[in-house]
């Protein structure tokens, strides 16, 4: 595990590439999480992606490395016993305490899905962008593991057993970041900067489209996901006017509307202009930046966790799912172009990873992909 990283907590703003929650499209609220009803660990697709449809409150990431031995069809198949296991409650690492509403979901990286078929979803690696100091330990890498829930003890345990369940098949954790998620009254998340969070997400026709891949036939109902830490200089941002962070993201801090008017929910008006001629929504603001009708690329779901590794590194560990690496890298070139969020963001950790269909008992995670 890289030593610069570990305990963390979770999703401010739709910082880097946020093109379908604070971009205004169309879509499904978030509303305050149950935190304690269960998610079928089986179906065509890996809970933990829209399954909840609302991110449970915290979150441990961790990415893994396999070594040049390791087989790894098995590795993921011990890897889903495991996971099953767990959001069963019949692990050992979870001491009798009662999972709730805990998901585990799994990626792998490019080398392993190249090495199967160079030409699949998922065989190309994130590139490099703007604001990066990644250390080689905190990019790309084998595996994914993504534990979700409602209790951070039980999210810390489960993480836990899946990492004894990779380590035991011969691979070892590369880096590692916890995260929250806080919920206002009004049901939605707020970040650090105590804007909301989340406001729109991706409705289920844009899920169909956007999100599962149907095919080729080894990687179908899978998806892509692209997951950057994001160090924020919270302090400095803090530091401007309420109008200038504002005018940074594109909404209002009170109540989360957009500066080109309405409620809410109300899709931004991006050619919305005052008697003088300027736009209502900023030029570099992070909603007009990120719109998928600025970008020409689809929408992405979003699970976005703020995280606090002490007062000199906080942010957002942001998480993104969609059917095409694209529709992450085009948001992000056009962000890293001119974004008045992103002067003040930095991102140290990365990577892109397909997240392996759904799996059941007598059809092993990963078996797909490695038969």
């Amino acid at each position: 595990m890289s030593k610069s990283t570990v305990v963390s907590r979770r999703g401010l703003f739709g910082l880097a590439a946020t093109a379908s929650v604070i971009g205004g499209c169309a879509g499904r609220v978030e509303q305050r999480p149950a935190a304690t009803e269960a998610v079928s660990v089986h179906g065509a697709n890996q809970a933990g992606i829209d399954r909840p449809a609302v991110p449970q409150a915290y979150l441990q990431l961790t990415v893994f490395d396999l070594g040049d031995g390791v087989d790894p069809g098995a590795a993921l198949a011990k890897l889903g016993e495991t996971v099953a296991d767990v959001v069963a409650g019949r692990s050992a690492r979870l001491a009798g305490m009662a999972p709730g509403d805990l998901t585990v979901t799994v990626g792998v990286g490019s080398r392993l899905v190249a090495a199967v078929d160079s030409t699949l979803p998922g065989a190309v690696p994130l590139p490099a962008f703007a604001r990066e100091q990644i250390a080689a330990g905190e990019r790309d890498g084998d595996v994914m593991v993504q534990v979700c829930g409602g209790d951070p003890v039980v999210v810390a345990l489960a993480a836990g057993a899946m990492g004894d369940a990779v380590h035991a098949a011969g691979g070892s954790a590369r880096w590692s970041q916890s995260g929250f998620r806080r919920y206002g009254g009004d049901g939605y998340a707020l970040n650090l900067l105590g804007f909301r969070d989340g406001i729109v997400q991706p409705d289920p026709a844009d899920l169909a489209r956007e999100l599962w891949l149907d095919g080729p036939a080894r990687v179908a109902g899978g998806t892509i996901a692209v997951v950057r830490r994001l160090r924020i200089d919270v302090a400095a941002m803090l530091a401007m006017t309420v109008a200038e962070q504002e005018a940074a993201i594109g909404r209002r801090r009170g109540d989360g509307c957009p500066l080109s008017g309405g409620g809410i929910l109300t899709p931004l008006d991006l050619g919305a202009k005052t008697p003088d001629g300027r736009y209502l929504i900023p030029a570099d603001a992070h909603a007009r930046r990120a719109h998928p009708g600025a970008t020409g690329v689809g929408v992405m779901l979003r699970r976005g966790y703020n995280y606090d590794n002490g007062p000199q590194d906080q942010g957002l560990l942001f998480i993104s799912f969609h059917r095409e690496l694209r529709t992450f890298t085009e948001t992000q070139y056009r962000l890293d172009e001119e974004d008045a969020l992103l002067a003040r963001t930095v991102a140290t950790a990365g990577g892109a990873f397909l997240v392996l269909p759904g799996f059941e008992a007598d059809r092993p995670l990963g078996s797909r992909l490695f038969s």
